[in-house]
C-alpha cells in the first residue's frame, strides 16, 4: 500500500512525497528529488534523524548511536529506516533549500466568488493537476494578486484536503490589493497562480479534546480542519469559539451548524465585540471559556488571529493557571496599505483582541507551544543525546577546558541543594547546555536548541529560597567527565539522569509558585 508523507521543512515550507510498500521515507523522498539530510543510509550515523508529528511506522534496523531507545520514544525517527504503516506528518531538521526543494507553484482557474457579508468574500479556485496538489488541514499559500507584477497575499485554505476545488476566505479592506481585485476586478475565468503550501499550524492526531479560537477570517483554516476531522475517527470532544466585530461580520454560520451533525462531539459559539450586537454572547472570546472547554489543561488548542489575540489568549490562560497541553497558533498581521499607518499601530489593542477581524494578510508567524516544562527538558534532553553523536571524541583539549569551566561556573551559583543566585544559575546553566552546539558547528542543530524555551521557564519559576536536586552539579561534571573519557555511554547515562533531576527541581519549584 501507498502512504502519503508530509515533509516539514524549518522554514515552513511542506513537501509531500508518497511512499511505496517496503520503502523506506529516505528513497522516497530522493526519488522526489527532495535531498532530505542522508549520509551512511544504514541506520548507523543519526544524520538524518527527524521527529515525527503523527501516524505509524516500522522504525527499522539502527544501531543505539544514531538512535537511543529514548529518542525512539519521544518520537524521533530515522529516515533511512522507517517504512511507513500509515500516512506520517515528519519534521526534517533543516531548511528546505538545503534539502534542494522549495515550495510548488501552482496554476489554477478562479470558478467562484461569493460576497458572504458586507465584509468578507469567498473564493474558489480550481487547480490545473489538483492531484499534485497536496496539504496539511490549517496550511496557507501565497496567492499573486493578478495585474500586480508578482506581488503575493498569504490565505489559508478554508476547504479540507480532499475537496477538488480549494476555497479561501477574505476580509476587504480598502485600497488593498487582493481586496481591490476580488472586489472591483475579478472575473469567473480568471487565471491565478500561488505557491506553497506552507506553514506548521496544522491539525494532528487528536488525543484529546480541541479548542479552536478563530478571529475574523481567521475562521478559514479552522473550517479546513473540522472538514478534516468529518472523516477521521475522533472520539474527543471539539468546541470552536468564533469571535468578530459586528453582527454582520459573522460569516459561515450554516457550514458550522452543518458540522455539529456531522462531527460527533462538535459544538461552537459565536462572539461579538459589539455591545449593542444581538448575539448572545458579547465581548472577548476569553470570557466565554467555560471549565468543560479548557479541561484543567488537558485539551489541544488551535487559534488563528492576528497578534493582539493570540496574546490575550495566552495571558488569560496563564492568568487563570491552566497549561493546555499543546498551543498551535497562528498570527497574522494587517496588511499596510498605501498611506496608511504601519500594521502594527493599526492593529486592535490587546483588550479588544478577542474581537478582533482578520485583514487581508502578507505575512504569518506560525509556532506552537507545549504547556508542561516537562516536554521542554525531554526536548533539551533528545537533542543533547543527538548532539553527543557529533561531539565525542571530536573536542579538542581546549573545548574540553571550557566546558568544564562553564560547569564549574554554574556550580558556584549553588551550595548544596540550595542557590546562591538562582539568575545566574539560569544564564550559567544555558551557556554550559549550549556549549556542545556552539561546538559541532551545526547552525540548524544550534537553532533548534536556542528555541527551546528552557532558560525562560526557568527565568519565571525558580526563585532563591527553593530547593534544587543537589546532582544537579554533580550532573555538569559528569557529562564533562564522560567527554574526556570519551566514554559515549556514561555521557548518555548521565545526560539522562540531569534531565530528571532539572524536572525534579522544576517541579518543587513550580509547587511553590502555585502555593
Amino acid at each position: 500500500m501507498t502512504y502519503q508523507v508530509a515533509l516539514a521543512f524549518e522554514d515552513g515550507i511542506t513537501r509531500f512525497i508518497k511512499v511505496g510498500p517496503r520503502e523506506t521515507v529516505a528513497d522516497a523522498s530522493y526519488k522526489a528529488r527532495i535531498n532530505i539530510p542522508l549520509d551512511c543510509r544504514d541506520g548507523a550515523c543519526g544524520t538524518c534523524k527527524s521527529f515525527c508529528e503523527s501516524g505509524k511506522f516500522d522504525g527499522g534496523d539502527y544501531i543505539e548511536e544514531a538512535l537511543t531507545d529514548d529518542e525512539a520514544e519521544a518520537g524521533f525517527c530515522l529516515p533511512c529506516q522507517m517504512v511507513p504503516e500509515s500516512d506520517l506528518v515528519l519534521q526534517i531538521p533543516t531548511t528546505s533549500d538545503v534539502a534542494k526543494t522549495a515550495a510548488s507553484v501552482y496554476e489554477s482557474t478562479l470558478t467562484e466568488i461569493r460576497r458572504i457579508s458586507e465584509t468578507t468574500y469567498a473564493f474558489s479556485l480550481e487547480v490545473d493537476n489538483r492531484e499534485e496538489l497536496n496539504f496539511l488541514p490549517g496550511q496557507y499559500v501565497n496567492i499573486e494578486v493578478p495585474g500586480s507584477e508578482g506581488q503575493t497575499r498569504s490565505y489559508s485554505f478554508s476547504s479540507g484536503p480532499e475537496v477538488s476545488t480549494v476555497s479561501f476566505l477574505i476580509r476587504i479592506t480598502d485600497g488593498g490589493l487582493m481586496s481591490t481585485y476580488m472586489r472591483d476586478v475579478a472575473q469567473v475565468g480568471d487565471r491565478l497562480n500561488f505557491t506553497g503550501p506552507m506553514g506548521s499550524f496544522f491539525l494532528r492526531e487528536p488525543k484529546r479534546q480541541s479548542l479552536l479560537l478563530a478571529g475574523g477570517t481567521g475562521l478559514a483554516p479552522l473550517l479546513s480542519i473540522l472538514e478534516k476531522l468529518v472523516g477521521m475517527d475522533n472520539a474527543h470532544p471539539v468546541h470552536l469559539i468564533y469571535g468578530v466585530n459586528t453582527d454582520t461580520d459573522l460569516v459561515e454560520l450554516d457550514v458550522l451548524e452543518n458540522y455539529t451533525a456531522r462531527i460527533e462531539g462538535f459544538s461552537f459559539d459565536t462572539v461579538v465585540g459589539d455591545p449593542n450586537s444581538a448575539a448572545a454572547k458579547k465581548g472577548y472570546v476569553t470570557n466565554h471559556f467555560e471549565p468543560q472547554h479548557l479541561a484543567e489543561g488537558d485539551v489541544d488548542i488551535y487559534l488563528c488571529g492576528p497578534p493582539p489575540m493570540v496574546e490575550g489568549v495566552r495571558r488569560h490562560l496563564e492568568g487563570e493557571g491552566i497549561k493546555p497541553q499543546n498551543f498551535y497558533f497562528e498570527k497574522f498581521a494587517l496588511a499596510v496599505l498605501p498611506d496608511a499607518a504601519p500594521a502594527t499601530e493599526v492593529a486592535a489593542p490587546v483588550e479588544q483582541a478577542e474581537a478582533v477581524v482578520a485583514r487581508a494578510v502578507t505575512e504569518y508567524e506560525i509556532g506552537e507551544e507545549h504547556a508542561t516544562f516537562q516536554a521542554q527538558f525531554d526536548a533539551r534532553m533528545a537533542l543533547e543525546l543527538a548532539i553527543v553523536e557529533l561531539t565525542m571524541g571530536r573536542l579538542t583539549e581546549q573545548q574540553l577546558g571550557e566546558f568544564k569551566i562553564l560547569a564549574e561556573i554554574a556550580g558556584k551559583t549553588l551550595d548544596g541543594e540550595k542557590f546562591v543566585n538562582a539568575d545566574e544559575f539560569t544564564v550559567t546553566n544555558d551557556a554550559f547546555h549550549e556549549f556542545l552546539f556552539t561546538c559541532v558547528g551545526n547552525e540548524h542543530l544550534l537553532q533548534a536548541y536556542t528555541r527551546l524555551e528552557v532558560p525562560a521557564i526557568m527565568a519565571k519559576v525558580l526563585r532563591q529560597e527553593h530547593w534544587i536536586d543537589g546532582a544537579v552539579d554533580k550532573d555538569h561534571l559528569d557529562i564533562v567527565a564522560a567527554f574526556e573519557q570519551q566514554d559515549i555511554t556514561a555521557a548518555r547515562t548521565a545526560i539522562i539522569a540531569h534531565n530528571e533531576h532539572a524536572k525534579a527541581t522544576m517541579a518543587a519549584a513550580s509547587k511553590e509558585l502555585n502555593k
